[in-house]
C-alpha cells in the first residue's frame, strides 16, 4: 500500500516526466548534433544528405538539416518543458519517417524499426502527459512571476 501511495504521488509521475525528458533529450540533441555539425561521430550535413540522397529521400540537403535541426531544436525543447508537448509532434513525425526510409524489419540490431518506434512511443507519452512540473519555466515563474516564459509549459 505504501509503495501504491508513493508511486500514485504526483510528485513521483513529475520525476518520472522529467526522466522520461531527460533520456529523449539526450537521445535527440546527441543525433541531431551529428547530423548537423558531424560532431559525435556523425557525418555532418554533408554527410547526412549523401545517406538520405542514397535512400531516395528527396532533397536530401533540406531533408537533412530539417531533420538534424528537429532532433536538436526538440530535445532541446524536452529538455528545459519549453512547448515540450509541441516540440514531441515533430519529432514523432521524425520517426515515422526514419521507420519508413531507413529501417526494415523490427530488430533493431539488424536495422530494424524498433529503437525509432520505442523514441517514437515514448515521445507521445510525453505530448499526452506534458513535460510534468519540472520545467525550466516553472523555475521561472518562482523566481519572477509574471514572466512570460512562464506560460509556456502548457503547450
Amino acid at each position: 500500500e505504501r509503495i501504491e501511495r508513493t508511486l500514485n504521488d504526483e510528485r513521483f509521475r513529475d520525476v518520472a516526466l522529467l526522466g522520461l525528458r531527460g533520456v529523449l533529450a539526450a537521445v535527440f540533441v546527441f543525433h541531431g548534433a551529428q547530423k548537423l555539425f558531424g560532431i559525435f561521430g556523425g557525418h555532418g550535413l554533408e554527410g547526412t544528405a549523401g545517406w538520405m540522397a542514397s535512400l531516395g529521400i528527396p532533397f536530401p540537403l533540406a531533408s537533412a538539416t530539417l531533420a538534424g535541426s528537429t532532433e536538436l531544436l526538440g530535445g532541446l525543447a524536452l529538455a528545459t518543458g519549453v512547448l515540450a508537448r509541441l516540440a514531441a509532434l515533430p519529432l514523432i513525425v521524425t520517426m515515422v519517417v526514419a521507420m519508413a526510409t531507413a529501417h526494415s524489419g523490427f530488430d533493431a540490431g539488424a536495422g530494424g524499426i524498433e529503437y525509432p518506434l520505442t523514441l517514437a512511443v515514448v515521445l507521445a507519452s510525453v505530448a499526452i502527459q506534458g513535460p510534468g512540473r519540472f520545467t525550466l519555466p516553472t523555475i521561472v515563474a518562482r523566481l519572477a512571476p509574471g514572466s512570460p516564459l512562464e506560460s509556456a509549459t502548457s503547450a
